[in-house]
């Protein structure tokens, strides 16, 4: 069976960084994409940042210079380095892995509080 487990969330001030990490466990044939995913309360689920298997990579624009998306696919690894976090990045971070022929997989979620 397939396990995605998010690590790294937590309570950081404004300007502090984390770092959250993803393990994908489990047999999962052809994977596109790997990415992370972030919900505030009373908000939709929106994207943070992807990256395919061929190192191309998405940012939302709110997160884009903040956040670095990284991957080892061998390991099907995905890490998620946030610098200069602001308050309105508080939320659930999901991680997710697209596959071929096969529906999305989705982790558990970290909470992620950024407040003084």
């Amino acid at each position: 069976q397939v396990q995605l487990v998010e690590s790294g969330g937590g309570l950081v001030q404004p300007g502090g960084s984390l770092r959250l990490s993803c393990a994908a466990s489990g047999s999962i044939f052809g994977i596109i994409a790997m990415g992370w995913y972030r919900q505030a309360p009373g908000k939709q689920r929106e994207l943070v940042a992807r990256i395919t298997s061929g190192g191309s990579t998405n940012y939302a624009d709110s997160v884009k210079g903040r956040f670095t998306i990284s991957r080892d696919n061998g390991k099907n690894l995905v890490y998620l380095q946030m610098n200069s976090l602001k308050p309105e990045d508080t939320g659930v971070y999901y991680c997710n892995v697209e596959a071929i022929a096969s529906p999305d997989y989705w982790g558990q979620g970290t909470q992620v509080t950024v407040s003084s």
